[in-house]
Protein backbone atom coordinates (compact mmCIF):
# COMPACT_ATOMS: atom_id res chain seq x y z
CA UNK A 1 0.00 0.00 0.00
CA UNK A 2 1.11 3.54 -0.76
CA UNK A 3 0.30 6.56 1.36
CA UNK A 4 0.56 10.06 -0.08
CA UNK A 5 0.49 13.13 2.13
CA UNK A 6 0.27 16.58 0.59
CA UNK A 7 1.23 19.79 2.31
CA UNK A 8 1.92 23.42 1.48
CA UNK A 9 -1.48 24.67 0.42
CA UNK A 10 -2.97 27.88 1.71
CA UNK A 11 -4.17 31.37 0.87
CA UNK A 12 -2.03 33.58 -1.33
CA UNK A 13 -2.51 36.76 -3.31
CA UNK A 14 -2.48 36.74 -7.08
CA UNK A 15 1.07 36.86 -8.37
CA UNK A 16 2.38 35.09 -5.30
CA UNK A 17 4.00 31.70 -4.86
CA UNK A 18 3.39 28.46 -3.00
CA UNK A 19 5.21 25.15 -2.93
CA UNK A 20 3.27 21.95 -2.55
CA UNK A 21 4.91 18.79 -1.28
CA UNK A 22 3.80 15.21 -1.60
CA UNK A 23 5.52 12.71 0.66
CA UNK A 24 5.09 9.07 -0.26
CA UNK A 25 5.36 6.17 2.15
CA UNK A 26 4.85 2.45 1.91
CA UNK A 27 5.95 0.52 -1.13
CA UNK A 28 9.06 1.60 -3.05
CA UNK A 29 8.49 3.84 -6.03
CA UNK A 30 11.14 2.71 -8.46
CA UNK A 31 9.72 2.99 -11.94
CA UNK A 32 6.60 4.86 -10.85
CA UNK A 33 5.24 8.18 -11.92
CA UNK A 34 3.90 10.94 -9.75
CA UNK A 35 1.35 13.51 -10.75
CA UNK A 36 -0.48 16.55 -9.53
CA UNK A 37 -4.10 17.20 -10.37
CA UNK A 38 -6.51 19.87 -9.24
CA UNK A 39 -10.24 20.27 -8.95
CA UNK A 40 -12.13 23.50 -8.57
CA UNK A 41 -15.76 23.62 -7.38
CA UNK A 42 -18.13 22.57 -10.14
CA UNK A 43 -15.32 21.57 -12.47
CA UNK A 44 -13.74 18.30 -13.52
CA UNK A 45 -10.41 17.13 -12.20
CA UNK A 46 -7.63 18.73 -14.25
CA UNK A 47 -4.13 17.48 -14.93
CA UNK A 48 -1.44 19.86 -13.64
CA UNK A 49 1.95 18.16 -13.86
CA UNK A 50 3.66 14.78 -13.70
CA UNK A 51 7.18 13.47 -13.29
CA UNK A 52 8.93 10.12 -13.70
CA UNK A 53 10.77 8.92 -10.60
CA UNK A 54 13.60 7.39 -12.62
CA UNK A 55 14.14 9.61 -15.66
CA UNK A 56 12.86 12.86 -14.20
CA UNK A 57 10.93 13.53 -17.40
CA UNK A 58 8.18 16.05 -16.79
CA UNK A 59 4.76 16.76 -18.26
CA UNK A 60 2.62 19.85 -17.82
CA UNK A 61 -0.91 20.98 -18.39
CA UNK A 62 -1.29 23.90 -20.75
CA UNK A 63 -2.64 26.22 -18.07
CA UNK A 64 0.41 25.87 -15.82
CA UNK A 65 3.29 25.24 -18.21
CA UNK A 66 6.07 27.70 -17.47
CA UNK A 67 4.66 28.62 -14.05
CA UNK A 68 4.49 25.38 -12.02
CA UNK A 69 7.70 23.36 -12.26
CA UNK A 70 7.51 19.87 -10.79
CA UNK A 71 10.51 18.21 -9.18
CA UNK A 72 11.36 15.19 -7.09
CA UNK A 73 13.69 14.14 -4.31
CA UNK A 74 14.13 10.39 -4.63
CA UNK A 75 15.98 10.10 -1.34
CA UNK A 76 13.03 11.63 0.48
CA UNK A 77 10.32 10.00 -1.68
CA UNK A 78 8.90 13.48 -2.10
CA UNK A 79 7.55 15.35 -5.10
CA UNK A 80 7.24 19.12 -5.19
CA UNK A 81 5.09 21.51 -7.17
CA UNK A 82 6.46 25.03 -7.18
CA UNK A 83 3.59 27.36 -7.97
CA UNK A 84 4.70 30.73 -9.31
CA UNK A 85 2.75 33.73 -10.52
CA UNK A 86 -0.46 32.33 -9.13
CA UNK A 87 -3.72 33.41 -10.73
CA UNK A 88 -7.28 33.50 -9.44
CA UNK A 89 -8.14 30.56 -11.68
CA UNK A 90 -5.52 28.41 -9.95
CA UNK A 91 -7.81 28.19 -6.91
CA UNK A 92 -8.63 24.52 -6.37
CA UNK A 93 -7.96 21.47 -4.27
CA UNK A 94 -4.67 19.99 -5.40
CA UNK A 95 -4.16 16.23 -5.32
CA UNK A 96 -0.99 14.20 -5.51
CA UNK A 97 -1.15 10.82 -7.23
CA UNK A 98 1.15 7.84 -7.76
CA UNK A 99 0.97 5.38 -10.63
CA UNK A 100 2.94 2.94 -12.73
CA UNK A 101 4.08 5.66 -15.12
CA UNK A 102 3.97 9.42 -15.36
CA UNK A 103 0.94 10.35 -17.42
CA UNK A 104 -1.65 13.05 -17.87
CA UNK A 105 -4.55 10.65 -17.37
CA UNK A 106 -5.97 10.42 -13.85
CA UNK A 107 -7.33 6.90 -14.40
CA UNK A 108 -3.74 5.63 -14.73
CA UNK A 109 -2.92 6.55 -11.13
CA UNK A 110 -3.57 3.99 -8.41
CA UNK A 111 -2.98 6.04 -5.29
CA UNK A 112 -4.17 9.50 -4.32
CA UNK A 113 -3.52 11.90 -1.48
CA UNK A 114 -6.21 13.61 0.55
CA UNK A 115 -5.80 16.92 -1.26
CA UNK A 116 -4.68 20.35 -0.15
CA UNK A 117 -6.58 23.58 -0.72
CA UNK A 118 -4.98 26.41 -2.66
CA UNK A 119 -6.85 29.70 -2.68
CA UNK A 120 -5.67 32.67 -4.71
CA UNK A 121 -7.14 36.06 -3.81
CA UNK A 122 -7.15 39.33 -5.70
Amino acid sequence: QVQLVESGGGLVQAGGTLRLSCAAAGRTFSGRGMGWFRQAPGKEREFVAAISWISGRTYYGDSVRGRFPISRDNAKNTVYLQMNNLKLEDTAVYYCAAGRVATTMPQEYNYWGQGTQVTVSS
